[in-house]
């Protein structure tokens, strides 16, 4: 398929000569002057921008930019704010060499920032010889900075709060778009499976995901694989409880720009304990096996099957299986951890839902709540193997 570059400008990354420009740019920005000040207050403004100039000496491609730049922020992360990162891509192998194949990674979604990001230390650490682009929502892209930034840091953008009209038009080029980056880029794509995070953590794929990916050509030239996200801890546990209640207490409540922000901001450096990262095969086998079912009935089956692979792959902790016990009143997988373990969990559940301040706190609903979504990774596990 002949593809147009320019047809993307208005959602894709910088390209390679655009990345002097964007940075002068960044750097030049007020409110990002302002940023880089709140991090280094005792350096003059024209000596950090000297020293960023100086950093971003050598640098052409965002791809360049993240092993700088990024890479070292999202190692700092890891050593600070968990407990460490795990990675397992051996299934990637079984078709032909990971230094062959791009890949559009299909993911259950725990960490707004991180969920990529995370994702693209392992692939380099692994010896990819390439990282992810990111679809980000332009309800997060409230500042001219935050979206150079992410421009920069290989991010196309999706277009959210649309018409019916204009939702169709932007999914056809966001489509076309991706095929073109896998395809001719030569670059993998990360995508969650749902629009928004599972608040429950209950994942599962949503159709109209894989509806968006064929409206751009064939599926298979993809390689889409399903990754599974395992954090043992969601940082952000406590805020998807506290907008639980203001939604059940009021139908019509919607999160600010700043609460978006808030969710960034605790997802990034509030701590997660053990993350693993779980590859699956590519599904191109099951698209040819499935070919001749209806549309409507070939991707329902498609998303149910990815689900099977994301829930089979979950790497479990004491916590999951804790709070379902608490939710059932059992002590069935009392087994899979020890008193020490539940005491953890109880302080850090506590500790939780402490910082939830809402003039009504419903203590009962909240605790829950965050109990549930600490429950539901392990009844879905549960279901797929005694299926």
């Amino acid at each position: 398929m002949e593809y147009d570059i320019k047809e993307f400008d208005e959602i894709r990354p910088y390209e390679a000569g655009e990345m002097k420009q964007a940075f002068e740019e960044l750097i030049n920005d007020r409110q990002f002057s302002m940023v880089l000040k709140g991090f280094v207050p005792w350096l003059p403004k024209g000596v950090r921008n000297g020293l960023l100039r100086l950093a971003f000496t050598g640098i052409k491609t965002p791809l360049d930019f993240q092993k700088r730049f990024m890479k070292p922020v999202v190692k700092w992360i890891i050593r600070k704010h968990t407990d460490g990162t795990t990675f397992d891509d051996s299934k990637l192998y079984t078709l032909n060499s990971k230094l062959k194949n791009r890949y559009t990674f299909v993911s259950n979604h725990r960490d707004i920032v991180l969920d990529s990001a995370f994702l693209d230390v392992m692939l380099v650490d692994a010896g990819h010889p390439t990282t992810v682009e990111i679809g980000i929502g332009d309800n997060l892209l409230i500042y001219p900075w935050i979206k150079r930034l992410v421009r920069m840091n290989k991010a196309f953008t999706v277009r959210r709060g649309l018409t019916a009209h204009e939702m169709m038009r932007s999914s056809q080029l966001m489509s076309r778009y991706i095929h073109y980056a896998v395809t001719q880029k030569r670059e993998n794509i990360w995508i969650a499976q749902r629009e928004g995070r599972a608040k429950d953590s209950s994942d599962h794929t949503q159709e109209s995901v894989l509806k968006m990916l064929a409206m751009g050509g064939d599926l298979r030239e993809l390689n889409i694989v399903p990754l599974t996200i395992s954090y043992e801890f969601d940082p952000c546990d406590y805020l998807k409880a506290q907008e639980m209640q203001q939604k059940r207490d009021n139908p019509a409540f919607k999160k600010s720009r700043q609460d978006d922000l808030d969710n960034m901001k605790t997802g990034i450096f509030g701590y997660k304990g053990r993350v693993h990262y779980h590859c699956a095969a590519p599904i191109n086998s099951w698209i040819d096996e499935l070919a001749e079912l209806p549309k409507q009935e070939f991707y329902a089956t498609l998303s149910r099957r990815i689900d099977s692979e994301l829930h089979k792959h979950y790497r479990l902790y004491p916590c999951n299986y804790i709070a379902i016990d608490e939710l059932e009143g059992t002590q069935t997988h009392a087994d899979h951890y020890t008193q020490a373990d539940k005491k953890r969990f109880e302080e850090y559940l506590a500790s939780q839902l402490a910082k939830i301040k809402l003039p009504d706190k419903d203590d009962a609903f909240l605790r829950e709540c965050i109990l549930t979504m600490y429950a539901n990774p392990l009844r879905n596990y549960l279901k797929v193997k005694n299926e």
